[in-house]
Protein backbone atom coordinates (compact mmCIF):
# COMPACT_ATOMS: atom_id res chain seq x y z
CA UNK A 1 0.00 0.00 0.00
CA UNK A 2 1.39 3.58 -1.22
CA UNK A 3 2.16 5.70 1.76
CA UNK A 4 -0.22 9.15 2.21
CA UNK A 5 1.49 12.44 0.92
CA UNK A 6 0.87 15.17 3.46
CA UNK A 7 2.54 18.89 2.69
CA UNK A 8 3.10 20.78 5.19
CA UNK A 9 3.56 24.23 4.77
CA UNK A 10 6.12 26.00 6.45
CA UNK A 11 5.95 30.00 6.27
CA UNK A 12 7.36 31.76 9.21
CA UNK A 13 9.65 31.37 11.96
CA UNK A 14 6.91 30.68 14.81
CA UNK A 15 4.93 27.92 12.40
CA UNK A 16 8.00 25.97 11.80
CA UNK A 17 8.30 26.10 15.93
CA UNK A 18 5.35 25.11 16.36
CA UNK A 19 5.50 21.54 14.23
CA UNK A 20 8.92 20.61 14.56
CA UNK A 21 8.47 17.48 16.54
CA UNK A 22 5.05 16.76 14.67
CA UNK A 23 6.91 17.00 11.00
CA UNK A 24 9.78 14.28 12.25
CA UNK A 25 6.75 12.26 13.66
CA UNK A 26 5.24 12.36 10.44
CA UNK A 27 8.58 12.02 8.97
CA UNK A 28 8.88 8.40 11.24
CA UNK A 29 5.40 7.03 10.73
CA UNK A 30 5.31 4.11 8.17
CA UNK A 31 2.00 4.88 6.57
CA UNK A 32 2.63 8.49 5.94
CA UNK A 33 5.47 10.81 2.86
CA UNK A 34 5.99 14.21 4.41
CA UNK A 35 6.65 16.90 1.42
CA UNK A 36 7.75 19.87 2.97
CA UNK A 37 7.47 23.11 1.45
CA UNK A 38 9.17 26.33 3.24
CA UNK A 39 7.46 29.24 1.91
CA UNK A 40 7.40 33.49 2.66
CA UNK A 41 9.38 34.73 5.45
CA UNK A 42 11.08 30.98 6.62
CA UNK A 43 13.29 31.25 3.34
CA UNK A 44 14.41 35.58 3.97
CA UNK A 45 17.53 36.25 5.91
CA UNK A 46 16.12 39.17 7.48
CA UNK A 47 14.04 37.49 9.40
CA UNK A 48 16.37 34.83 10.70
CA UNK A 49 16.57 32.24 7.71
CA UNK A 50 14.48 29.35 9.81
CA UNK A 51 15.15 27.62 6.79
CA UNK A 52 18.62 27.04 7.71
CA UNK A 53 17.45 25.56 10.91
CA UNK A 54 14.90 23.69 8.95
CA UNK A 55 17.74 21.90 7.14
CA UNK A 56 20.17 21.90 10.35
CA UNK A 57 17.40 19.41 11.46
CA UNK A 58 17.59 16.90 9.03
CA UNK A 59 14.43 17.79 7.09
CA UNK A 60 14.59 17.17 3.27
CA UNK A 61 12.70 20.50 1.54
CA UNK A 62 10.49 19.22 -0.96
CA UNK A 63 9.96 22.47 -2.34
CA UNK A 64 10.82 26.26 -1.63
CA UNK A 65 8.13 29.20 -2.39
CA UNK A 66 8.86 32.71 -2.44
CA UNK A 67 6.22 35.02 -2.21
CA UNK A 68 6.96 37.83 0.30
CA UNK A 69 6.23 41.70 -1.50
CA UNK A 70 8.84 44.24 1.26
CA UNK A 71 7.06 46.88 3.02
CA UNK A 72 5.65 45.26 5.83
CA UNK A 73 2.54 47.50 4.97
CA UNK A 74 -1.36 46.53 5.19
CA UNK A 75 -1.37 46.43 1.18
CA UNK A 76 2.05 43.94 1.11
CA UNK A 77 0.09 41.65 3.62
CA UNK A 78 -2.84 41.96 1.34
CA UNK A 79 -0.75 41.26 -1.45
CA UNK A 80 2.14 38.53 -0.25
CA UNK A 81 -1.09 36.63 -0.11
CA UNK A 82 -2.26 36.51 -2.98
CA UNK A 83 0.90 35.80 -4.55
CA UNK A 84 0.59 32.66 -1.74
CA UNK A 85 -2.15 31.75 -3.24
CA UNK A 86 -1.22 31.50 -7.09
CA UNK A 87 2.69 30.11 -6.02
CA UNK A 88 0.95 27.48 -3.68
CA UNK A 89 -1.26 26.05 -6.10
CA UNK A 90 1.05 25.26 -8.57
CA UNK A 91 3.10 23.86 -5.75
CA UNK A 92 -0.14 21.80 -4.82
CA UNK A 93 -0.43 20.99 -8.81
CA UNK A 94 3.15 19.77 -9.41
CA UNK A 95 3.52 17.48 -5.70
CA UNK A 96 -0.24 16.13 -6.03
CA UNK A 97 -0.40 15.59 -2.31
CA UNK A 98 -2.77 13.67 -0.53
CA UNK A 99 -3.39 16.32 2.56
CA UNK A 100 -2.29 20.03 2.98
CA UNK A 101 -1.39 20.86 6.73
CA UNK A 102 -1.30 24.45 7.46
CA UNK A 103 -0.54 26.12 11.25
CA UNK A 104 -1.96 28.81 13.03
CA UNK A 105 -3.08 32.17 11.89
CA UNK A 106 -0.97 33.95 9.84
CA UNK A 107 -1.59 35.66 6.49
CA UNK A 108 0.30 33.42 4.57
CA UNK A 109 -1.26 30.39 6.40
CA UNK A 110 -4.82 31.08 4.57
CA UNK A 111 -3.18 31.27 1.41
CA UNK A 112 -2.00 27.50 2.22
CA UNK A 113 -6.02 26.96 2.88
CA UNK A 114 -7.66 28.69 0.22
CA UNK A 115 -5.01 26.92 -2.43
CA UNK A 116 -5.57 23.80 -1.04
CA UNK A 117 -9.66 24.30 -0.30
CA UNK A 118 -10.19 25.03 -4.05
CA UNK A 119 -8.11 22.40 -5.27
CA UNK A 120 -10.05 19.82 -3.73
CA UNK A 121 -7.58 18.68 -1.30
CA UNK A 122 -8.42 17.51 2.11
CA UNK A 123 -7.20 20.29 4.50
CA UNK A 124 -5.67 19.84 8.18
CA UNK A 125 -5.77 22.70 10.51
CA UNK A 126 -3.50 22.46 13.61
CA UNK A 127 -3.87 25.25 16.27
CA UNK A 128 -7.36 25.90 15.04
CA UNK A 129 -10.33 27.22 17.96
CA UNK A 130 -8.25 29.59 19.61
CA UNK A 131 -8.61 33.14 20.21
CA UNK A 132 -6.35 36.34 19.81
CA UNK A 133 -8.70 39.04 19.78
CA UNK A 134 -6.99 40.81 16.31
CA UNK A 135 -6.94 40.00 13.00
CA UNK A 136 -5.06 36.97 13.54
CA UNK A 137 -8.45 35.50 14.81
CA UNK A 138 -11.08 35.90 11.67
CA UNK A 139 -7.30 34.39 9.66
CA UNK A 140 -8.00 31.26 12.00
CA UNK A 141 -11.58 30.99 12.19
CA UNK A 142 -11.46 31.77 8.53
CA UNK A 143 -8.85 28.73 7.95
CA UNK A 144 -11.11 26.43 10.55
CA UNK A 145 -14.33 26.83 7.87
CA UNK A 146 -12.38 25.64 4.95
CA UNK A 147 -10.63 23.03 6.95
CA UNK A 148 -11.63 19.34 6.61
CA UNK A 149 -10.03 17.99 9.83
CA UNK A 150 -8.90 19.84 12.77
CA UNK A 151 -6.24 18.91 15.80
CA UNK A 152 -6.35 21.13 18.62
CA UNK A 153 -4.47 22.10 21.43
CA UNK A 154 -7.57 21.76 24.40
CA UNK A 155 -10.77 21.02 25.34
CA UNK A 156 -11.18 25.55 25.46
CA UNK A 157 -10.60 25.56 21.49
CA UNK A 158 -12.68 21.72 20.76
CA UNK A 159 -15.82 23.58 22.10
CA UNK A 160 -15.09 26.84 20.27
CA UNK A 161 -15.04 24.96 17.16
CA UNK A 162 -18.44 22.66 18.15
CA UNK A 163 -19.92 26.22 18.37
CA UNK A 164 -18.59 27.40 14.70
CA UNK A 165 -20.65 24.28 13.05
CA UNK A 166 -17.65 22.01 12.92
CA UNK A 167 -18.55 17.99 13.41
CA UNK A 168 -17.02 16.33 16.70
CA UNK A 169 -15.66 13.67 14.62
CA UNK A 170 -13.27 16.00 12.84
CA UNK A 171 -11.88 17.10 16.16
CA UNK A 172 -8.85 15.62 17.73
CA UNK A 173 -7.38 16.94 21.10
CA UNK A 174 -3.78 16.53 20.54
CA UNK A 175 -2.42 19.08 22.49
CA UNK A 176 0.90 22.18 20.87
CA UNK A 177 3.24 20.55 19.28
CA UNK A 178 5.11 23.30 20.51
CA UNK A 179 4.69 22.10 24.08
CA UNK A 180 6.92 18.86 23.08
CA UNK A 181 9.75 21.01 22.84
CA UNK A 182 8.85 22.57 25.71
CA UNK A 183 9.41 19.04 27.58
CA UNK A 184 12.21 18.00 26.27
CA UNK A 185 14.09 21.67 27.47
CA UNK A 186 12.55 20.68 31.37
CA UNK A 187 14.12 17.59 31.59
CA UNK A 188 17.51 18.99 30.06
CA UNK A 189 17.20 22.82 31.64
CA UNK A 190 20.91 23.19 31.43
CA UNK A 191 21.68 26.29 29.62
CA UNK A 192 24.98 24.71 27.47
CA UNK A 193 25.76 27.81 25.01
CA UNK A 194 26.63 31.03 25.25
CA UNK A 195 24.15 33.02 23.03
CA UNK A 196 25.99 35.82 21.38
CA UNK A 197 29.13 33.54 20.95
CA UNK A 198 26.65 30.89 19.53
CA UNK A 199 24.06 33.07 17.01
CA UNK A 200 26.03 36.61 17.33
CA UNK A 201 23.21 39.25 17.03
CA UNK A 202 24.15 43.33 17.30
CA UNK A 203 24.67 44.83 20.30
CA UNK A 204 26.43 44.64 23.90
CA UNK A 205 27.81 41.04 24.94
CA UNK A 206 25.64 39.61 28.00
CA UNK A 207 26.86 37.07 30.19
CA UNK A 208 23.94 34.19 30.38
CA UNK A 209 24.84 33.18 33.92
CA UNK A 210 23.77 36.84 35.23
CA UNK A 211 19.90 38.10 35.52
CA UNK A 212 18.63 39.24 31.98
CA UNK A 213 15.26 39.47 30.29
CA UNK A 214 13.71 38.67 27.39
CA UNK A 215 11.76 40.89 24.80
CA UNK A 216 9.75 39.42 22.15
CA UNK A 217 7.68 41.91 20.28
CA UNK A 218 5.14 41.86 17.11
CA UNK A 219 3.49 44.80 15.73
CA UNK A 220 -0.24 44.35 16.00
CA UNK A 221 -1.54 44.50 12.34
CA UNK A 222 -5.34 46.14 13.75
CA UNK A 223 -3.15 48.65 15.56
CA UNK A 224 -0.50 49.35 12.53
CA UNK A 225 -0.17 53.12 13.02
CA UNK A 226 0.33 52.57 16.61
CA UNK A 227 3.63 50.40 16.33
CA UNK A 228 5.92 53.05 16.72
CA UNK A 229 4.49 54.18 19.74
CA UNK A 230 4.13 50.57 21.25
CA UNK A 231 7.79 50.13 20.29
CA UNK A 232 8.71 53.20 22.17
CA UNK A 233 7.02 52.89 25.65
CA UNK A 234 8.19 49.12 25.64
CA UNK A 235 11.39 50.48 25.41
CA UNK A 236 11.24 53.09 27.40
CA UNK A 237 10.29 50.22 30.61
CA UNK A 238 12.74 47.99 29.29
CA UNK A 239 15.48 50.58 29.37
CA UNK A 240 14.23 51.44 33.09
CA UNK A 241 15.16 48.08 34.01
CA UNK A 242 18.60 48.13 33.83
CA UNK A 243 18.61 44.32 33.61
CA UNK A 244 20.42 43.00 30.55
CA UNK A 245 17.90 42.40 27.77
CA UNK A 246 18.18 40.10 25.04
CA UNK A 247 15.89 41.07 22.31
CA UNK A 248 14.32 39.61 19.49
CA UNK A 249 13.26 41.23 15.97
CA UNK A 250 9.15 41.35 14.95
CA UNK A 251 7.77 39.13 12.72
CA UNK A 252 6.88 40.40 8.99
CA UNK A 253 3.27 41.65 9.77
CA UNK A 254 2.07 45.41 8.79
CA UNK A 255 4.08 47.52 11.48
CA UNK A 256 7.37 45.69 11.59
CA UNK A 257 9.22 48.29 9.80
CA UNK A 258 8.23 50.91 12.31
CA UNK A 259 9.22 48.86 15.19
CA UNK A 260 12.70 47.92 13.74
CA UNK A 261 13.06 51.67 13.25
CA UNK A 262 12.51 52.61 16.48
CA UNK A 263 15.29 49.81 18.17
CA UNK A 264 18.10 50.97 15.65
CA UNK A 265 17.12 54.39 16.63
CA UNK A 266 17.47 53.36 20.18
CA UNK A 267 20.39 51.76 20.08
CA UNK A 268 22.14 54.71 17.96
CA UNK A 269 21.53 57.17 20.46
CA UNK A 270 22.09 54.78 23.77
CA UNK A 271 25.38 53.16 22.94
CA UNK A 272 25.83 52.45 26.55
CA UNK A 273 22.85 50.30 26.49
CA UNK A 274 23.53 46.55 27.66
CA UNK A 275 20.70 45.09 24.96
CA UNK A 276 21.37 42.46 22.54
CA UNK A 277 19.70 41.99 19.55
CA UNK A 278 18.51 38.75 17.58
CA UNK A 279 16.84 37.87 14.36
CA UNK A 280 16.07 34.17 15.13
CA UNK A 281 17.47 31.19 17.59
CA UNK A 282 17.05 26.94 17.30
CA UNK A 283 14.03 26.05 18.97
CA UNK A 284 15.32 24.33 21.75
CA UNK A 285 18.15 27.07 22.46
CA UNK A 286 15.34 29.70 22.58
CA UNK A 287 13.21 28.13 25.52
CA UNK A 288 16.85 27.48 27.12
CA UNK A 289 17.35 31.16 27.30
CA UNK A 290 13.96 31.98 28.57
CA UNK A 291 14.01 29.16 30.88
CA UNK A 292 16.52 30.77 32.82
CA UNK A 293 15.54 34.39 32.28
CA UNK A 294 14.12 36.80 34.64
CA UNK A 295 10.86 36.97 32.73
CA UNK A 296 9.96 37.25 28.84
CA UNK A 297 8.22 40.60 28.29
CA UNK A 298 6.05 41.74 24.89
CA UNK A 299 3.60 39.97 22.78
CA UNK A 300 4.74 36.79 21.60
CA UNK A 301 2.33 33.93 21.79
CA UNK A 302 5.59 32.05 23.32
CA UNK A 303 5.07 33.40 26.79
CA UNK A 304 1.31 32.02 26.28
CA UNK A 305 2.43 28.52 25.35
CA UNK A 306 5.89 27.23 25.89
CA UNK A 307 5.99 29.70 29.36
CA UNK A 308 3.00 28.62 31.09
CA UNK A 309 4.68 25.01 30.76
CA UNK A 310 7.90 26.12 31.69
CA UNK A 311 6.56 28.18 34.41
CA UNK A 312 8.91 30.91 32.92
CA UNK A 313 7.24 35.00 34.28
CA UNK A 314 5.62 36.37 31.42
CA UNK A 315 4.54 39.71 30.81
CA UNK A 316 2.31 40.34 28.76
CA UNK A 317 1.56 43.74 26.97
CA UNK A 318 -1.56 45.01 24.60
CA UNK A 319 -4.19 43.33 22.55
CA UNK A 320 -2.10 40.74 20.82
CA UNK A 321 -3.16 37.61 22.73
CA UNK A 322 -6.56 38.96 24.05
CA UNK A 323 -8.14 36.22 25.14
CA UNK A 324 -5.81 33.33 24.95
CA UNK A 325 -6.11 31.05 27.55
CA UNK A 326 -3.04 31.65 29.82
CA UNK A 327 -1.57 30.20 32.91
CA UNK A 328 -0.69 31.61 35.81
CA UNK A 329 2.58 32.87 35.21
CA UNK A 330 1.29 35.89 32.89
CA UNK A 331 0.63 39.07 34.33
CA UNK A 332 -1.46 41.50 30.95
CA UNK A 333 -0.80 45.07 30.77
CA UNK A 334 -1.50 47.92 28.58
CA UNK A 335 1.46 50.16 26.32
CA UNK A 336 2.03 52.69 29.13
CA UNK A 337 5.42 52.33 29.92
CA UNK A 338 4.75 53.33 33.84
CA UNK A 339 2.67 49.73 34.43
CA UNK A 340 5.19 47.76 31.96
CA UNK A 341 7.64 48.53 34.33
CA UNK A 342 5.68 47.88 37.72
CA UNK A 343 4.37 44.19 36.00
CA UNK A 344 8.07 43.84 34.87
CA UNK A 345 9.68 44.58 38.22
CA UNK A 346 6.64 42.05 40.16
CA UNK A 347 7.67 39.39 37.62
CA UNK A 348 11.49 39.49 38.30
CA UNK A 349 11.12 38.80 41.71
CA UNK A 350 8.87 35.82 41.13
CA UNK A 351 10.10 32.32 41.34
CA UNK A 352 9.33 30.11 37.94
CA UNK A 353 5.83 29.40 38.48
CA UNK A 354 4.47 25.91 38.63
CA UNK A 355 3.81 24.14 35.23
CA UNK A 356 0.34 24.45 33.69
CA UNK A 357 -0.72 22.05 30.64
CA UNK A 358 -2.97 24.03 28.90
CA UNK A 359 -1.66 23.08 26.20
CA UNK A 360 -0.51 19.96 26.46
CA UNK A 361 1.32 17.49 28.04
CA UNK A 362 4.36 17.13 25.41
CA UNK A 363 2.88 14.31 23.91
CA UNK A 364 1.34 15.50 20.94
CA UNK A 365 3.68 14.72 17.42
CA UNK A 366 3.07 11.00 18.10
CA UNK A 367 -0.85 11.71 18.42
CA UNK A 368 -0.91 13.83 15.47
CA UNK A 369 0.85 11.21 12.95
CA UNK A 370 -1.71 9.10 14.48
CA UNK A 371 -4.40 10.85 13.96
CA UNK A 372 -3.44 12.14 9.97
CA UNK A 373 -2.79 8.31 9.69
CA UNK A 374 -6.11 7.20 10.71
CA UNK A 375 -8.36 9.71 9.75
CA UNK A 376 -10.41 9.82 6.66
CA UNK A 377 -11.09 13.17 5.61
CA UNK A 378 -13.38 14.16 3.19
CA UNK A 379 -13.53 17.51 1.59
CA UNK A 380 -17.41 18.25 1.36
CA UNK A 381 -18.49 21.08 4.23
CA UNK A 382 -22.28 20.02 5.41
CA UNK A 383 -22.66 21.86 8.27
CA UNK A 384 -25.78 22.18 10.39
CA UNK A 385 -26.63 25.28 12.22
Amino acid sequence: MSKRKICVVITARPSYSRVRTALKAIKEHPELELQLVVAASALLDRYGSTVNYIEKDGFEITEKVYMVIEGATLTTSAKTTGIGIMELSTTFDNLRPDMVCTIGDRYETIATAIAASYMNIPLLHIQGGEVTGNIDEKVRHAITKLSDLHLVSNEDARQRLLKMGEYNEKIFITGCPSIDIAKEVADQPQLDFDPCEKYGGVGKYIDPSKDYIVVMQHPVTTEYDASRQQAQELLKAVHEVGLPVFWFWPNPDAGSDGTSSVLRTYREEHPENNFRFFKNMEGHDFLKLLLHSKCLVGNSSVGIRECSYLGVPVVNIGSRQNRRLRGHNVIDTDYTSENILKAIRSQIKHEKYEADLIYGDGSAAVKIADVIAKARPDISKVISY
